[in-house]
Order: structure tokens, then sequence, then C-alpha cells
């Protein structure tokens, strides 16, 4: 049976690479300055360098759930066309997004008998669920089912690592992701933080750095120990408007790995929200 594989907003996977690969979306809303505004990932560079200026400038930003009704929506016309749905949700250590598109995808199920509806947790965010989406369409177009599929995604998904550093914990704490006593490590001048997403899709703090040089130098550490030489899977580079750094890791990645396939993007503002503006990332399938 024909399957669509959709992901959402979290994915920060960039637009031409969204239709090189067929991939259904779902949009998804931030609110700054008092407006409502839904990402997409062809936003432009310049429409993310204001989000991030604004930041700056002290416009608290937050990001709205998806509604049980808007995955109806999304979901419903691709069942009605004949296709079953495997769907890769943002962390659930992260989010509410997994849970919701659970209860959303029983209730069609019911109306809709005889078709699958997968929905993955992929214990991921940003380029993280880039690397498993891309990994999906792999399958499918290898002829995986839509089950094998599932299956291999959520074994991929133990293997994922992000590596990241912000400038200031306390984007993180107003969204609730950090205690305050665990933002306060950020506070010291000159203080890197160094963070990663568990296996659990949750966040910790796993160490501080003293300036950007040497916080790229432990991100590249991470990278080093934890990096599977066999993975055919891409590495994503990413910055939150910090493109200095994040060209910074690019280039010390393929000095050493020349043979990486790296995929260099800027953070979306669903991301963005909660880490600030300052994020620099390096995201692999590892051991």
């Amino acid at each position: 049976m024909n399957y669509v594989i959709i992901s959402d907003a979290a994915c920060d996977l960039e637009s031409s690479m969204m239709e090189q690969i067929n991939l259904g979306f779902i949009s998804m809303e931030y609110i700054q300055e008092s407006e409502t505004h839904e990402y997409n990932p062809s936003d432009s560079s310049e429409e993310k360098k204001r989000f991030y200026d604004a930041q700056r400038r002290g416009k608290q930003a937050k990001t709205s759930q998806i509604s049980p009704k808007k995955y109806e929506d999304a979901f419903r016309p691709w069942l009605e066309s004949g296709y079953s749905i495997l769907y890769l949700a943002l962390s659930s250590g992260l989010s509410s997004t997994y849970q919701t598109a659970c209860t959303a995808g029983e209730k069609l199920l019911a109306q809709y008998p005889g078709f699958d509806m997968i929905v993955v947790d992929t214990k991921a965010a940003t380029g993280g669920m880039g690397i498993l989406t891309e990994r999906a369409v792999r399958n499918r177009a290898a002829g995986m089912s839509v089950y094998e599929n599932a299956l291999d995604i959520m074994d991929a998904a133990k293997h994922i690592h992000h590596w990241f550093m912000v400038e200031d914990l306390k984007y993180l704490q107003q969204g609730g992701r950090i205690t305050a006593a665990a933002a306060a490590v950020g506070t010291v001048f000159h203080i890197h933080p160094i963070l990663e997403i568990d296996s659990n899709g949750n966040l910790q703090i796993i160490g501080k750095a003293r300036g950007k040089h040497h916080a790229v130098k432990e991100i590249l550490m991470h990278y080093e120990e934890s990096r599977n030489d066999e993975s055919a899977d891409p590495v994503y580079v990413l910055d939150a408007d910090a493109p200095e750094t994040g060209d910074d890791l690019q280039q010390k990645l393929l000095r050493k790995y020349p043979e990486l396939m790296i995929r260099r993007s800027t953070l979306s503002p669903i991301i963005g929200a909660h880490t600030g503006p300052g994020l620099a990332a390096v995201i692999h399938i590892g051991k």
C-alpha cells in the first residue's frame, strides 16, 4: 500500500530539500510581539534574522502546540486519497505533539479502516528530525513497507546525537525546558553552556565552555567520540543567527572528515523560540 511520510516545521528541512523528497508537511505557529506567525520552510533568511534580532531586543517568543483538529485536517486528505501515513513527531520530551498526533490518528483510523497510521516519537528535534525524515524517504524508495520503515526509524532514533551550544539559557528556562537552577550556569560572563538531547528526548546540560572557541572545540570532541564511521546519513550543522560559528563547525568537520555530507541550515523560529539567538549545533547518527 502507498504511504506518505509527513513531518512538521520542527524538523528544519530546507524547502529545496522538501521539494526533492516528496514530503508531507504540517506548519507550526509562533508568537512574537503579539503577532502570530505561521512558519514555513520557504521563509527567507531575512525573516529568520528579524526574528532573532527581535529576541535580542527582549521580544520574547513562544510557540503554540498543533491542535488535534489541525492534525486531522492534515492527515485526512491523504487517507481519502488512498495513502497510509508515517508521521515523524518532535520528541515527546520537548513537546506534546507526539501524543496529540497519536490521538488524532486513532480517531481517523476508526473512520478509515484498512489504512495504516503510524506516529513515531523521534526523540529528536530540528536536524535530528531532518536526518530521520531523509532516512525514511530513502527507505520508502528502497521498497520498505510503512511498518518496516517505522521500525528502522525508531531504531535509528536511538543513535541520534544533538550537540549544541547556546549563548543564554534564559530562553530554555522561559519555555519550561530547564529549571531556573539549571539556567544559572549560563549567567557567567562568556560561558557557553553545552547541551544535548538525551535518549529519552529530554534536554541535558553536559558542560560549559569559556568563549566560543572552546565551545566549538567541545562540540567537535563530542562528535568525534560518538560518530559512527559506517553511517551514510548526513550531518546537520545549524545555527540560530550565528553563521560564523556554524561555518566554523562545518569547516573544521570537513577538514578532518572531507567525505561528510553536511546539511547547513539556520534554526527555525519554532525551535529558536526556545533556544534564543546564538545557538550552534552538530547533529548526527552515531554509535
